[in-house]
């Protein structure tokens, strides 16, 4: 009797030494349900040790430090955007473009933001939508929110309340139909009257590639542009022409009169325009012979 005791004994006080290192019970604790009293008891060590012993403890660390890493994610793109230099950040411009009734605003948008041209029949506009393009002007990220006016007379006085707003206006007459140059000079009074005073204007004159439909010539647009001493050019947006430059030369002004750099403050957008038309004048030409 005595033999049997001790030997309950011993056999008692090895499974009482093995089992806290055994993996057996530990491992059923922690893969227990939530419902079992185990898996209540699993976790609440929570010690490096059984997080990597147990298959369900993975769990638990994920649910605390899960939340807290995509935290500091943002935080981290949120303090690289704050962070950056002044002459990185992106600037913000609105742009408008004017002119009657099919001379050719949203093609020419078009044709600058996806660079393709809206060939057939499409809907006119219907009193004024905008779109945004991100241009780069001298490693500094220039934000165009270009703004696509309705050029009908039923449409200017919903107009009129974005003119205050613009920085720049880009004014747009079709070099084959008369009327719409004729009306260029009614569209400037407009913008003296509703814009602001130091609000960039340039006149385009749109669908220079219509060469034997046209019935305003180049010298007319130029005339006009010195009299009211605003850049100038010709413009398609059906090849491209000039397109690009027009929106481009719009930005670096902008740029220029928001910058503290004493060379950026000379700049001319007229002088601009004459030097890159120059340049560009045989491509130019191939453009108007199409």
């Amino acid at each position: 009797m005595n033999t049997m005791e001790e030997k309950l004994r011993s056999m008692t006080k090895r499974a009482s030494r093995h089992g806290p290192r055994g993996t057996g019970p530990v491992a059923s604790d922690w893969s227990a349900g939530s419902g079992s009293a185990s898996g209540a008891r699993g976790p609440a060590p929570a010690t490096p040790s059984t997080s990597q012993a147990g298959g369900s403890t993975f769990n638990r660390p994920q649910e605390t430090t899960g939340p807290t890493r995509r935290q500091s994610s943002r935080d981290s793109i949120d303090s690289t955007s704050q962070q950056a230099p002044p002459e990185h950040g992106e600037l913000l411009f609105k742009v408008m473009l004017l002119g009657d009734s099919g001379v050719g605003k949203t093609c020419l948008l078009t044709r600058f933001r996806d660079g393709r041209f809206l060939s057939g029949n499409y809907i006119t506009t219907v009193g004024i939508d905008f779109r945004n393009k991100v241009v780069v002007v001298d490693d500094t990220s220039i934000k165009l929110q270009i703004w696509d006016t309705a050029g009908q007379e039923r449409f200017r006085s919903v107009t009129h309340a974005y003119y205050r707003d613009a920085h720049a206006l880009l004014l747009l007459y079709d070099v084959t139909n008369k009327t719409s140059y004729d009306n260029i000079r009614a569209w400037l009074s407009e913008i003296r009257e509703h814009a602001n005073e130091d609000v960039v204007i340039m006149l385009l004159g749109n669908k220079s590639d219509c060469g034997t439909e046209r019935v305003v010539k180049r010298e007319d647009g130029e005339r006009l542009a010195q009299e009211y001493k605003v850049p100038f050019m010709e413009t398609s947006a059906k090849t491209g022409l000039n397109v690009e430059l027009a929106f481009l030369a719009v930005a670096r002004d902008l740029k220029a009169r928001k910058s503290n750099d004493p060379d950026d403050t000379k700049f001319n957008v007229q002088d601009y325009v004459r030097q890159q038309s120059q340049r560009n004048s045989c491509f130019n030409s191939n453009c108007l012979t199409t």
